[in-house]
């Protein structure tokens, strides 16, 4: 794992834990009544670790999407993943207006895995000249899906709400109610444990197939565990674009792409550059706060827009 990039992933918890509307005396926390202490703990190191939690989630997934379909321009926001967990979680409001977080999530990983299966599904029986098409059909998609949520959010007079929640925003995040976030842990854990299996997935069926693996079964896994993680990250946090498309292309562009080695650069990449994002989001309006939706979907479009143009060239 490159130093550099230890050193700056480092640097950024500590400018994330001393950034905030309410100036931080570490003198104070010396004394475990004060606000600063309060503050610390109750704010600042959960949203912390929501934000790691969220970009090294969002850039695992990527790399599994991207073996899957054999294509380094798809992830959750390029598949239609993040539209149908939101879609999910609307349907969940309405059919169960008291349900739990957890049956929320449960809806919002039904509907992620179903809508990335259909997808990979068109994906299959079109033959693409050009790879570029491939991301251009999934944000197509997305954008039906988007459009069928805020038409149910509209029928059901829940559209303005729905806009403000389900946007990426870490400035809600305070202690009892961002754990489930914590459920990315595990599925990164699987990853690397199934990481030479992704590998080998993304060189097709036939060659899969031919090293003994079981492909169908093995997609299958990889589309549970970014159905999981899309959906524990939307409930919590809200929708977050670009993050899986744009790191793993660029690890993959300075490392090669066996996952087994470049997996913990992914996953350190990923959280680094959604601290970023968030930093720059809390900085430019100081006092006040950019949701990191926004600042995430700036920064992650620009770099997108840039590789599609490569591709195309």
């Amino acid at each position: 794992m490159p130093i550099v990039l230890l050193f700056l992933f480092c640097i950024l918890c500590i400018i994330s834990l001393l950034l905030g509307a309410q100036q931080i005396v570490w003198t104070d926390l010396f004394s475990t009544s004060s606000d600063a202490w309060l503050t610390l703990t109750a704010s600042r190191i959960p949203r912390l670790v929501a934000i790691i939690l969220t970009g090294v989630g969002l850039s695992v997934c990527g790399v599994i999407l991207q073996h899957i379909v054999r294509n380094r321009f798809v992830e959750p926001g390029t598949t239609g993943g993040l539209d149908a967990a939101k879609l999910g979680i609307l349907v969940s409001l309405t059919l169960m207006p008291a349900a739990s977080v957890l049956s929320k999530m449960l809806f919002a990983m039904l509907f992620c895995f179903l809508a990335s299966l259909i997808y990979i599904v068109i994906i299959r029986r079109i033959q693409f000249r050009n790879t570029v098409l491939v991301p251009i059909i999934g944000l197509m998609y997305g954008g039906i899906l988007s459009a069928l949520a805020e038409f149910y959010a509209y029928r059901n007079n829940i559209l303005q709400s729905m806009q403000g929640w389900l946007m990426g925003d870490f400035s809600r995040i305070v202690q009892g109610h961002y754990e489930i976030i914590y459920l990315i842990l595990p599925i990164v854990v699987l990853t690397y444990i199934f990481a030479h299996r992704f590998t080998v997935l993304g060189m097709g069926a036939e060659m899969a197939s031919s090293l003994g693996l079981g492909y169908a079964s093995m997609a299958t896994i990889g589309l549970i565990l970014v159905a999981i993680t899309v959906a524990a990250t939307v409930i919590t946090v809200g929708a977050i674009p670009f993050v899986g498309l744009v790191i793993p292309n660029l690890v993959a562009l300075m490392y090669g792409e066996n996952l087994a080695k470049t997996l913990p650069i992914v996953a350190l990449a990923g959280a680094s550059l959604l601290l970023i994002c968030d930093i720059i989001g809390r900085s430019i309006l100081y006092p006040f706060e950019v949701p990191i939706g926004l600042t995430a979907g700036g920064i992650g479009g620009v770099l997108f827009l840039i590789m599609i143009l490569r591709g195309l060239r």
